[in-house]
């Protein structure tokens, strides 16, 4: 029994009008009431003036109401039913009952159907579709040719119907022969006897397989002992080298603890070296970019220097007059030679001359202006050191232009005046 059949047979009882409320655990266990009760209103919902005996308190009783349901239903309804699993009275009896149940249920469909069909033909009475109808013309002339064909058959047969009558009468009309029926009936047994005996063959052959089977399980079973013993003996044994492969077993597990840790630290130290790398290339890139900024500038000093010292030496040309050409002035006006100065870069600043070239000036005019001097001597000297500490390694490596002549330094001495 299935819960399919067992559902399908409750929903088909309750469309056909049962008066009782069917459930799916009514025939968890044998309910034979339940099922004579269901079988006598089927039987009566196919056939309202069948008889059956509606007694099922004993044995007899019971099988002799399920005996003429059966038969009843194999008469009138063309329904075999297993006798057996109706009197089982469970789920097996449900699918028995669930045969006429769902022949039931089909014809109400059909008539259901055959009642919504008149009433669309009769509100379509008076609508003819000729469309439609040609499908329908088609299998009426078929049929009009079946019928003609088969009427003629039946027409030949019927011809000879007097001469098969004839024959028919007389085979019923001759006696039977006590002789032949003997043969016929030894020939039967004789080849039930020979059927039996081939099944009692297949039969000792049966056990003889039976029995070598069971030899064979057998043998099988013995080996399986053996091999289990086998196994527990050699799980109890412990190997050779054991203690030995568990020590290097534990050695690798410790190196191999060492190496993934040096592995992790190597893994570091080389980030750590890459940052340092690109750290010390940004530094490289910004100290060129600074040493390009400070070569810049001091060239741009260097051009303004030089600018200033050629337009105070058009000045002081200008200043002095031509007759007054001694020897002495020519002396003083005479360019000294330049002083060096570190890294062969000579100062761009244009020589001063102290004093003037008229006589008869007071010793102290003279010793202020040399004390002046002095002053911005050393002031020029101060500047110098200051601006050699900027550059560092970057003004060192600077050299002048080769279009840039600087202007010589003058030597200041006071005996010029």
């Amino acid at each position: 029994m299935s819960f399919r059949d067992l559902r399908n047979f409750t929903e088909m009882m309750r469309a056909l009008g049962y008066p009782r409320l069917i459930s799916m655990e009514n025939f968890r266990t044998p309910n034979f009431t339940l099922v004579a009760e269901i079988l006598i209103w089927l039987v009566k919902r196919y056939e309202p003036q069948m008889d059956i005996p509606t007694d099922v308190d004993t044995e007899s009783d019971r099988i002799f109401f399920i005996k003429a349901v059966a038969q009843f239903m194999v008469t009138k309804a063309h329904i075999k039913l297993n006798t057996k699993r109706l009197y089982q009275a469970d789920g097996y009896a449900v699918k028995e009952m669930l045969k006429i149940t769902s022949v039931l249920y089909s014809a109400m469909k059909t008539k259901q159907m055959a009642l919504g069909e008149q009433t669309e033909e009769e509100n379509s009475k008076f609508k003819f579709d000729l469309g439609s109808r040609i499908s329908d013309l088609k299998a009426a002339r078929q049929l009009a040719s079946d019928v003609t064909s088969k009427g003629a058959s039946l027409y030949d047969l019927l011809g000879k119907e007097v001469d098969l009558r004839e024959m028919r009468t007389a085979a019923i009309a001759r006696p039977l022969e006590i002789n032949e029926t003997e043969k016929a009936l030894r020939a039967a047994i004789k080849e039930v006897l020979q059927s039996v005996e081939k099944t009692k063959d297949m039969l000792s052959n049966v056990v003889s397989d039976e029995t070598s089977l069971d030899a064979k399980i057998e043998k099988k079973n013995q080996e399986l002992e053996r091999n289990r013993k086998r196994l527990q003996t050699l799980q109890s044994v412990r190997p050779a080298f054991m203690d030995e492969y568990e020590k290097i077993e534990e050695d690798l597990q410790k190196q191999y603890e060492t190496f993934v840790e040096k592995f992790r630290n190597l893994c570091f130290l080389e980030s750590q070296l890459d940052e340092y790398h690109r750290l010390e290339q940004e530094r490289f890139e910004e100290a060129e970019n600074t040493m390009r900024m400070m070569q810049n500038v001091l060239r741009e000093e260097e051009e303004r220097d030089l600018t200033k010292s050629s337009l105070k030496d058009e000045d002081s040309d200008m200043d002095v007059p031509e007759d007054e050409g001694s020897d002495s002035d020519m002396e003083e006006c005479r360019p000294s030679k330049p002083r060096p100065t570190r890294n062969g870069i000579t100062t761009g600043r244009a020589a001063r001359f102290v004093g003037n070239m008229q006589g008869g000036d007071s010793d102290e005019t003279e010793d202020s202006e040399i004390d002046e001097e002095d002053d911005e001597g050393e002031e020029e000297e101060s500047k110098d050191l200051e601006d050699d500490s900027l550059e560092g390694p970057v003004s060192r490596g600077v050299r002048p232009s080769k279009g840039v002549i600087r202007p010589p330094l003058l030597e200041e001495s006071d005996n010029d005046f």
